[in-house]
């Protein structure tokens, strides 16, 4: 097709680099799917005006949105692209939600003057700017869980108003000691060549944190972009056709599911409560945290279809630390792990750390850049003093590759960067190298400690190994009730036949077991 006979279109778009990058980005896409034309046209908001107040502290509502949105109606343009989170639940009559893009990196980030982290272990007070309300809630209270400091650390937060780069630099003026954005924002500025030149500048005296979603959940629909046109365009429906293109199943899904829960707590630009979630194979993963009208909001469940289970009056968890099972659970007394001794050392570029197992090795290992296996994992990595970049959140191997696939992490960490993944399991890893770290032992059991197996009515099995350990010295409770993780235990389990219910951790685990069915 001739350019002569090309459509052309206009996008509306705010004009900071962030929303000029990711509607260029869409803009591009658009242009393959269809062989169209597509052109930006750039939209003063009042929301881009206003930079000296939070907009929860503001009379009104859409502050992002009103000029776009009066572009579109009057046909000063045929499309806009807006930030998903930034849209009302309520749109204007006469506007048509044409697609919701694929999501990745979902997740906030911390960023932090090299210099202060340096010395975290002496500061008192960490001041981080954010202008969120569910970030101010969410940060004071569990971000210095994760952070390598002193016991008692108090995380306090200031406003931080303005575009990327300018909430960016002034981080590096000293204004703050650190800030947290959308990982995604700045994930599509490390795309674009103009804006990366501009990024590698503000970020050269910079480190990261990926923050767990499972600690601390993003704002319902992060991360997604939403491209809307006019519903009533004289044209057949050929542009809503062409849009639906762009379209992503899976994060319709998702940010559906998150913007329910938004409402379901009052919606506003004012509710601070982090709401996530995440589907994982069969399954979603809901999490919401913060506060509404004074009272703590806490959730973390799976949605899924289950099994149904009718004792829960007995468990055992494939755990030895007693501290953590309940006074009804049953522990792991048949498999010991001893950690094996090294007297090499090694060296990496990115290290995965499961678990605590993996300790003394760890202390042998030079690495760049350290991911953890789980949020927990995390907190005890931040415990012993380690900056952890970032955590694969207890899901599979496929997230951990997505975070290191990521060109803004690259342009901290570098490319083509090797991994080694410190195993607390048998396995492989599709994208780096695998060094167990302990062996197991096997010890056989008492006829006493087989006899409350036999009498167990729900398992919840750490690994696929476990369940043939245990069910090779009592096949009577392949008859039992299994649960799992979301892991890397759920899929082996599902290949060798087993019908496990999966729970995002032991902490939903523990919470299904006191309710009734």
């Amino acid at each position: 097709m001739s350019d002569s006979n090309k459509v052309v279109y206009k996008i509306g778009t705010r004009g900071s680099l962030l929303a000029l990058t990711q509607c260029t980005q869409v803009k591009d896409q658009l242009e393959k799917l269809t062989g169209d034309k597509f052109v930006l046209e750039v939209i003063k908001t009042q929301g881009d005006l206003i930079t000296d107040k939070p907009l929860w502290q503001l009379e009104g509502k859409d502050f992002f949105t009103k000029e776009l949105d009066h572009a579109l109606l009057t046909g000063a343009v045929d499309l806009v692209v807006h930030s998903y989170k930034d849209l009302g639940s309520e749109r204007p009559e006469g506007i048509e939600l044409a697609a919701i893009t694929k999501r990745q990196y979902s997740e906030d980030i911390l960023l932090i003057r090299k210099d202060v982290q340096k010395k975290l272990h002496d500061l008192n007070t960490l001041i981080v700017g954010t202008s969120s309300p569910r970030r101010i809630v969410n940060i004071e209270k569990t971000l210095a869980s994760l952070l390598p400091a002193k016991e008692g650390l108090s995380v306090k937060t200031k406003m931080l108003r303005g575009n990327v780069n300018t909430r960016i630099s002034k981080l590096n003026n000293g204004d703050y000691d650190a800030i947290v954005l959308a990982f995604a924002g700045i994930e599509r500025l490390a795309l674009s060549p103009e804006s990366k030149k501009e990024l590698e500048i503000l970020i050269k005296d910079l480190d990261f944190m990926v923050l767990p979603q499972s600690i601390l959940p993003s704002a319902a629909s992060q991360g997604a972009l939403a491209i809307e046109c006019f519903k009533d365009r004289d044209d057949n429906g050929a542009l809503l056709e062409k849009l639906s293109l762009m379209k992503d199943k899976q994060t319709i899904s998702e940010v559906q599911r998150e913007r329910q829960a938004f409402a379901s707590y009052g919606g506003g630009c004012h509710l601070a409560v982090g709401i996530h979630v995440k589907k994982v194979g069969d399954y979603y993963v809901h999490t919401h945290r913060g506060t509404v009208d004074d009272k703590v909001i806490d959730v973390v469940q799976t949605e899924g279809a289950f099994p149904t289970c009718h004792d829960k009056s007995s468990a055992f968890v494939g755990l030895s630390e007693q501290k953590l099972l309940g006074t009804n659970y049953l522990s792991d007394k048949i498999i010991e792990k001893r950690p094996l001794e090294f007297n090499e050392t090694f060296t990496t570029d990115d290290l995965y750390f499961t678990s605590s197992h993996c300790y003394s090795v760890m202390e042998k290992t030079s690495y760049k850049a350290l991911f953890a296996a789980g949020a927990k994992t995390h907190q005890f990595l931040a415990k012993k003093g380690h900056w952890v970049h970032a955590s694969s959140d207890g899901l599979s191997e496929e997230y951990l590759q997505e975070l290191r696939g990521s060109k803004l992490l690259g342009m901290f960490l570098g490319d083509n960067r090797k991994l080694l993944a410190l195993s607390n399991d048998d396995g492989t890893i599709n994208e780096g190298e695998v060094l167990q770290v302990y062996e197991r032992f096997i010890e056989s059991p008492s006829e006493e400690y087989l006899e409350k197996l036999k009498n167990t009515k729900v398992f919840y099995w750490m690994s696929a190994h476990q369940y043939k350990t245990y069910t090779s010295f009592c096949p009577e409770i392949k008859e039992a009730f299994h649960c799992c993780g979301l892991g890397k235990t759920q899929l082996k389990l599902k290949e060798m036949g087993v019908q496990v219910r999966a729970f995002s951790g032991l902490d939903e685990f523990n919470s299904w077991m006191t309710q009734k069915n």
